[in-house]
């Protein structure tokens, strides 16, 4: 029997109840009476009820899902989602820069770096991708055991004793072509195609699109089961006829997930030397499906790309620039401050991961935005912006491991100026080829996305 998942009302009861505590509601009356209709007490995973609810239990899920979305929040007035009052809380808002100076400081981002780029988001995740959703002993004991620890290649089934396989299983989707052994060009993955709808997006909308037409691109080139949590909700929604910003906020307990920032780094590609620009072009992508911190997440990381793309800061000032479009009082920028201190202050990675555990592990779901964006933040800080020291980190830190490591590739390529200064080794077996459902990009080279990216950098298209 066909049971769709992240959208049942059932299944996503358990993860609104976490985001209402995480974000300053008190649902602890409606978490009793969901308990007492005989609801489970933790969040769902995906398909893992072997069976649909009951009717009584699906209505009352959703009956109780909207009684969530009205409870009041502490935290409204330090983690506003409309872009004025982000502006209004984030004291040192970058100042756009001159266009002369725009110029000047734009022409380093040249289609090398930008291959660069491209090569370094899909190594990443490449990376990460057999590791993802397994528990951080899982990923160090599967390294270890055949000599790759630290990390510093890709992982492989060779050597591997069948009893930890069987503890710790590869990601069962992406074994088959992420693998050391198997890889054979750049698979599929939603970390790579929503660049590429980005891509799409400003081909055909230009710099000022609206979240609209992020909404009607998704339903002309993306697949529905190509989306995931928060997007996969913000699809439904749309279909029931819902209009953003409501599509982030109906019935989505993902709404601060990690979506938004995967969807972020063309934002940031195009606007070299202006991160304000590149945070609120993303702003108006990751509204369609996220809110507050998941939101913050997205704009973050596109201000720290645009800051990257000029070629001259290192990889501190990068993420100091970042923190600047974020309220500094918001969940996401203290855990990131937090997460560069503890990269700043220990030698050892592994202190700085299980430091990071202990404080988001209990709390926040593994694609959560505020752990993943933090140890995105300590990998690059304490790699220095080393390509292979920053996505062997964000990958060894565990959680969203495909996507840490795509975001973390993606900044320390641009960073190392072009493909020729990643090594070989990561380069190689992609094959300068790229795996997709999404428009007419299938078997795309990264030189040739460089080129589309580049032809649009700095892009002004005229107001509607």
């Amino acid at each position: 029997m066909l049971r769709l998942t992240w959208v049942q009302p059932e299944d996503l009861l358990g993860h609104e109840l976490r985001q209402a505590a995480l974000d300053g509601r008190e649902p602890s009356a409606i978490a009793a009476r969901w308990r007492a209709a005989g609801g489970p007490d933790a969040p769902l995973r995906a398909g893992a009820s072997p069976e649909p609810a009951s009717r009584y239990l699906r209505l009352l899920a959703e009956d109780l899902l909207d009684e969530l979305a009205d409870l009041p929040s502490r935290l409204a007035d330090s983690e506003p989602t409309d872009l004025p009052r982000i502006k209004a809380l984030c004291p040192n808002w970058p100042a756009r820069p001159a266009a002369d100076l725009r110029a000047a400081e734009a022409a380093p981002t040249k289609p090398a770096r930008l291959e660069a780029a491209w090569l370094g988001r899909a190594v990443g995740c490449l990376l990460g991708k057999p590791v993802e959703k397994l528990p951080l002993t899982g990923i160090r004991e599967l390294a270890k055991t055949t000599g790759n620890w630290p990390l510093n290649s890709y992982f492989t089934a060779r050597g591997v004793p069948d009893d930890l396989l069987t503890a710790y299983p590869w990601n069962r989707r992406s074994a088959p072509t992420s693998l050391a052994e198997n890889i054979d060009g750049m698979p599929e993955d939603d970390d790579l195609n929503y660049p590429l709808l980005n891509l799409l997006l400003l081909q055909r909308h230009g710099a000022h699109f609206t979240t609209h037409d992020v909404a009607q691109l998704w339903l002309d080139e993306l697949p529905a089961g190509r989306t995931f949590t928060a997007e996969r909700i913000a699809y439904r929604n749309l279909l029931t006829g819902l209009e953003p910003p409501r599509t982030a906020r109906h019935r989505n307990p993902f709404r601060e997930w990690i979506g938004a920032l995967i969807r972020a780094d063309i934002h940031g590609w195009t606007h070299p030397a202006d991160p304000a620009a590149a945070a609120e072009q993303a702003h108006r992508d990751a509204t369609l499906s996220h809110t507050a911190n998941g939101v913050y997440a997205a704009m973050f990381t596109a201000a720290v790309i645009a800051t990257a793309a000029t070629g001259s800061p290192d990889v501190h000032t990068c993420l100091r620039t970042g923190l600047t479009v974020v309220p500094p009082a918001s969940r996401l920028a203290r855990a990131v401050r937090h997460a560069v201190r503890l990269a700043e202050s220990h030698e050892d990675f592994d202190t700085v991961v299980d430091q990071l555990h202990t404080a988001h592990g209990r709390t926040h779901h593994w694609v959560h935005a505020v752990p993943n964006t933090a140890l995105i933040a300590a990998a690059l800080t304490h790699a220095d912006g080393d390509f292979t020291g920053s996505i062997c980190r964000a990958v060894s830190g565990g959680w969203d491991t495909d996507s840490n490591g795509a975001t973390a590739g993606g900044i320390a390529g641009l960073l190392a100026g072009g493909p020729g200064a990643l090594p070989e080794r990561w380069t190689a077996p992609l094959k300068n080829r790229l795996s997709t459902t999404v428009g007419d990009f299938n078997g795309i080279g990264f030189d040739t996305l460089a080129h589309l990216t580049h032809e649009l950098t700095s892009l002004e298209a005229p107001r509607p």
